[in-house]
Parts: structure tokens; sequence; C-alpha cells
């Protein structure tokens, strides 16, 4: 059995702005992340430390601006291994804004429920990020959830419902 975590936000900012913040490294992880290596392109890699976590996986579809689909999983993780998951973004301007859905499928439950507490807090820090804003360092580098000072709820302005390749290393920095 597989759970599906959906939830979507609206940035003010341009689509490929906000797009870039999935296939560029350095854009990547001034808000979810500490060290990215990525080559957007079908088939190219996906791999992005989090906090400790190690997500593994590949692209799948790059529609640059529109859509991404990536295999995404866990290294060490049974449950989710590398690639095993898919998360599905799609990107749309509305009225100067930039409406992004986030669909992360294939979850069992056990990582339904961890990927329903993680995406609402990176959800927001991708919304300050892309807008030009500086989302700062990450309080879960300090405090995961689930310890003392760790966020369980979903922040505000989140919506909660149950061409070319970019290489390169990231590494949290200011604005760009």
């Amino acid at each position: 059995m597989s759970d599906t975590y959906r939830t979507s936000i609206d940035i003010d900012a341009a689509a490929e702005r906000v797009f870039d913040h999935f296939v560029r490294p350095e854009l990547l992880v001034r808000w979810m992340g500490d060290f990215a290596r990525l080559q957007a392109v079908e088939g190219g890699v996906f791999s992005v430390d989090i906090n400790g976590v190690l997500i593994r996986g590949h692209f799948v579809r790059v529609e640059r601006p529109h859509l991404l689909e990536i295999a995404w999983g866990e290294a060490g993780n049974q449950a989710m291994p590398p690639g095993a998951t898919r998360l599905r973004v799609t990107f749309e301007e509305r009225d100067g804004k930039t409406h992004v859905e986030l669909e992360h499928s294939g979850l069992v439950p056990v990582e339904a429920a961890k990927h329903a507490v993680g995406w609402p807090h990176f959800v927001e820090r991708l919304g300050v990020a892309a807008a030009g804003g500086d989302p700062g360092p990450d309080p879960w580098e300090v405090s995961p959830p689930g310890q003392e000072g760790g966020q369980k709820n979903a922040p505000a302005g989140v919506q909660n419902e149950g061409d070319g390749a970019s290489w390169g290393v990231g590494h949290r920095a200011g604005p760009k």
C-alpha cells in the first residue's frame, strides 16, 4: 500500500525563477538541504543531503518551466530506497505569481507521515527563497521535527491535501 502527499503554494515570482530553485544546486540549498548535486535532464542525477538525510534519485521528466518529475528515495532506507517514490512538481503562472503544486507518490505510510511534516516546512522556505527573500538557516539543522523546538504544523501560506543540465555542488549561502 502506498500514499500520496500533496501540497501547493502561490509564490510571488515567475515560473522560470521558481523552477530554477529545483534544478540549480546553489538555489535548491537555499531552501532545502545543505549539499546538492543535480543534472536536470531526463535520467540525470538528483542528489540532495537534507540535514543528514541522503536523498538520492534521478530526474524522470524535465519540461521547463512547467513540470518536473523526480524519482526520489533515501540512501540506506529500506522503506524508501533511492528512486522508489515519485515527486511531481508543476508550475503555473497566475496573475503575476506562480502556483506550485507538489505531489509525492509511492510513499509507504511511515514515510507519508514524515513527508507530511517535512514538505510544508520546506515549501514555505521555497516560497521565501524563490520570491527573492532569504529564508535564513534551516532551524531543523539543529532541532529536527519531533524534538523539542522542532516544527510540527504546516506553516502559514502552505495548503496541504494529504532545458538543459545544471550540474554542480551547492552549499547554503546568502541570496544570489
